[in-house]
């Protein structure tokens, strides 16, 4: 399967499918951040404002990011994946306002072992967040779309893995950690994916 680096998002989009991390993540200007960050070698972007009200708002744009930040353990004997030599295999992004909130961030791996025992690792890891749900599996995607449910209760919507991949979920709408999985060679590539979302409030 063709790859492309962070920053091209099509690589994202055969890992994720066209669910809900694609529409929130903006790959374009994430990508355009990477490719920044990449020419200046070593830093990010940092920014933090505040308001005469009181209120905040900022922008913080790096290339580096740990697993911590994920809210997920690292795989043993797991290593930084990256496809090229100006690719980067991590990111983080966070923009906020007074009223809104966004957060990504992104960690590419890759290990000896087979996506079965690796998905079997983090179907533990996730479910301290709660239900886990395999959006490999198409009878979950069905069950999705049959329940009527809070409306911040996770789903697996249209995220799909390539066929042969694995991914997993759990969390909140606003706040979910997803794990996706291909095979490569005798191995596999992994991601490992939080994203935080905080909208305005609407009045009671």
């Amino acid at each position: 399967m063709k790859r492309e680096n962070l920053a091209g998002g099509k690589a994202w989009r055969a890992e994720f499918g066209r669910g809900v991390v694609l529409r929130i993540v903006l790959c374009g200007a994430l990508g355009l951040a990477v490719h920044a960050l990449n020419a200046q070698e070593k830093g990010g972007i940092n920014v933090s404002v505040q308001g005469k009200d009181g209120s905040d708002a900022g922008l913080i744009i790096s290339a580096e990011a740990t697993a911590k930040e994920v809210g997920l353990p690292m795989y043993p004997g797991a290593r930084p994946h990256k496809d090229d030599a100006k690719d980067s295999p991590a990111a983080k992004l966070g923009l906020w306002g007074s009223s809104f909130g966004f957060k990504l961030v992104v960690l590419k791996l890759e290990s000896n072992d087979s996506p079965e025992k690796i998905a079997a690792f983090y179907q533990k890891a996730l479910a301290k967040y709660g239900t886990v749900l395999n959006c490999s599996n198409a009878s979950w995607a069905q069950e999705d779309k049959s329940k009527n449910s809070a409306a911040n209760r996770l789903t697996c919507e249209d995220d799909r893995p390539e066929p042969g991949g694995m991914m997993l979920k759990s969390g909140t709408k606003e706040r979910q950690r997803i794990v996706g999985i291909t095979p490569n060679g005798q191995g596999s590539l992994f991601q490992l994916v939080y994203v935080e979302t905080r909208g305005e409030k609407k009045p009671a």
